[in-house]
């Protein structure tokens, strides 16, 4: 495991966990409103100081697999901050405050490692780049299945009707939330093929390695299933289920190899300057 976390870290991070239980807790009513955007706020500020190295001794950009899992998180609640205001998304809030605070107890578990100095000016805006294409396809595959969990919910309701158990599922209409979930697919690819781009352009020497090859694997499969919608008109299972397989290689694209390097492996190779 990596060490050294400063307090411009630690403190916020702390606080963020505090004011996630919160919003966890059940019955906590007005109380649990406001304290899931003061944790957001909070893991932000956390995420930022940790990416900086605020206060360490070591200089240099900080990031590692668990990282990178709580800034995607922040991303996700970012985007539920900002659809929340325009379409229902009730009974969720739990499970986001769930999702934020434990990803922040990874990233204090392993911080990553530090000393890290972009080979090109460009490398900062390939690694944002990186981290909101993620964010923005955590946020599809949060959608699709909720898409998924409420087709089966009706298609429970057409073999017995009756009164059914209440879902965790948005109360929408399908068509509306398939709609919002492949316009954070189409989003995310968007988003993706510009790291990638960027990627290629900032990295001094290009190599194959896992990262290079998952993530391209991931935006093949990105790229296929929106094409399958547009030519064929994918839709339910089939395209949610590319749409999951899409998000598992872009999560071992950065985050699987870091966690085998950092937890499984033991080792403390710095992270390779073309960025996440």
């Amino acid at each position: 495991m990596a060490h050294g976390l400063s307090v411009w870290s630690l403190v916020p991070s702390l606080l963020a966990l505090v004011a996630y239980a919160l919003a966890v807790m059940p019955g906590a009513g007005a109380l649990a409103r406001r304290a899931l955007p003061l944790a957001w706020g909070l893991h932000g500020v956390a995420g930022l100081a940790h990416l900086l190295g605020l206060g360490l001794v070591m200089e240099g950009a900080r990031f590692g697999f668990a990282p990178a899992l709580s800034a995607t998180a922040w991303l996700v609640l970012a985007v539920h901050a900002v659809e929340s205001r325009f379409v229902p998304l009730p009974g969720i809030r739990r499970l986001l405050a769930a999702l934020g605070g434990s990803t922040l107890v990874l990233a204090l578990l392993y911080p990553g490692e530090g000393g890290l100095h972009p080979s090109s000016p460009w490398a900062p805006l390939h690694w944002m780049l990186g981290l909101a294409s993620y964010g923005l396809v955590a946020a599809a595959v949060l959608h699709a299945a909720w898409l998924d969990r409420a087709e089966r919910t009706m298609r429970l309701r057409m073999k017995k009707p009756g009164p059914q158990a209440e879902t965790s599922a948005p109360a929408l209409p399908l068509l509306t939330l398939e709609k919002l979930t492949y316009r954070f697919v189409w989003a995310g690819f968007v988003v993706l093929s510009l790291a990638l781009v960027l990627g290629v352009w900032v990295t001094p020497v290009w190599h194959w390695d896992h990262k290079t090859v998952f993530s391209l694997l991931g935006w093949l499969v990105l790229a296929g299933l929106l094409a399958g919608r547009q030519a064929f008109g994918w839709r339910g299972r089939m395209a949610t289920r590319g749409l999951y397989a899409g998000a598992v290689l872009l999560l071992l694209a950065y985050v699987g190899s870091r966690f085998v390097l950092e937890v499984l492996l033991h080792r403390t190779a710095f992270i390779a300057m073309a960025g996440p």
